[in-house]
C-alpha cells in the first residue's frame, strides 16, 4: 500500500471525526459538551469545518491511500503559541452551548510545536503510517521555525509511549488534561 500525506480539506470532515474521536476518547465528550457518540461525532465535524479551534481542518493533515483515496490516518498539529487562542475560541463555543466545562487545559508550551492528535485507521495499522505522520509533524515544525515537537500521551497507553520513545521523544514531566494523567513528551529536532 502506498500513501501520501496532504493538507485536510472541508470534505474530509465525515472521515476525520471518527479518527479524532478514537484518538482522544473521553476528552471528546468534554471538548464537544456532548455525551452521545452521534452528537460527539457531529460536533467534531462542526469543529473540523471551523477555522478557530484545535481540531480545524487548518491544523489537520491526512494520510491517504494513493489508489483508493481512503483516509488511512490523521495528524493534528499547531504551535503552542496559537494553542491558547484556539482553546479560548473553543471555550467560548462551549459556553455558548452551555456545555458543562469550566476551562480547557493548556497542552503545550509556547516554544513547542504540538502534536494534538494522531490516529491511524484500524485497517491500516502496522504499516508505518503513524510513524510517517509523526515524521511529517517534524517537517511541519521545522518549516514553521520550531525546533521542539511535543505531545501528550495517556499514562496507560504503554505501546504508544514506547513508539514515541523509539522516535526520540523524551518524557519531560507529568501533565494533566481534563483531570486525566498524561506524560508530556518532547523531541528536539534540527
Amino acid at each position: 500500500m502506498t500513501f501520501y500525506i496532504r493538507k485536510a480539506i472541508l470534505d474530509d470532515a465525515p472521515n476525520t471525526a471518527p479518527l479524532i474521536y478514537e484518538a482522544i476518547g473521553d476528552i471528546a465528550n468534554r471538548l464537544t459538551g456532548e455525551t452521545e457518540t452521534s452528537q460527539i461525532l457531529a460536533c467534531l465535524e462542526v469543529l473540523f469545518r471551523r477555522t478557530d479551534n484545535r481540531h480545524s481542518y487548518l491544523h489537520t493533515y491526512i494520510a491517504e491511500d494513493e489508489v483508493t483515496k481512503d483516509i488511512l490516518g490523521i495528524l493534528v498539529v499547531y504551535n503552542g503559541q496559537v494553542g491558547a487562542k484556539l482553546d479560548a475560541s473553543l471555550q467560548r463555543w462551549l459556553e455558548q452551548k452551555n456545555a458543562p466545562i469550566t476551562s480547557i487545559d493548556v497542552e503545550a508550551y509556547p516554544d513547542e510545536f504540538y502534536i494534538d492528535t494522531v490516529c491511524v485507521h484500524r485497517n491500516a495499522r502496522g504499516l508505518g503510517i503513524g510513524t510517517a505522520l509523526l515524521h511529517f509533524a517534524e517537517e511541519v515544525a521545522l518549516s514553521n521555525d520550531y525546533t521542539k515537537v511535543s505531545l501528550n500521551v495517556e499514562t496507560q497507553k504503554v505501546k504508544a509511549k514506547k513508539l514515541y520513545e523509539r522516535l526520540g521523544y523524551v518524557v519531560t514531566e507529568p501533565w494533566t488534561i481534563i483531570d486525566e494523567p498524561f506524560f508530556h513528551m518532547v523531541k528536539t529536532i534540527i
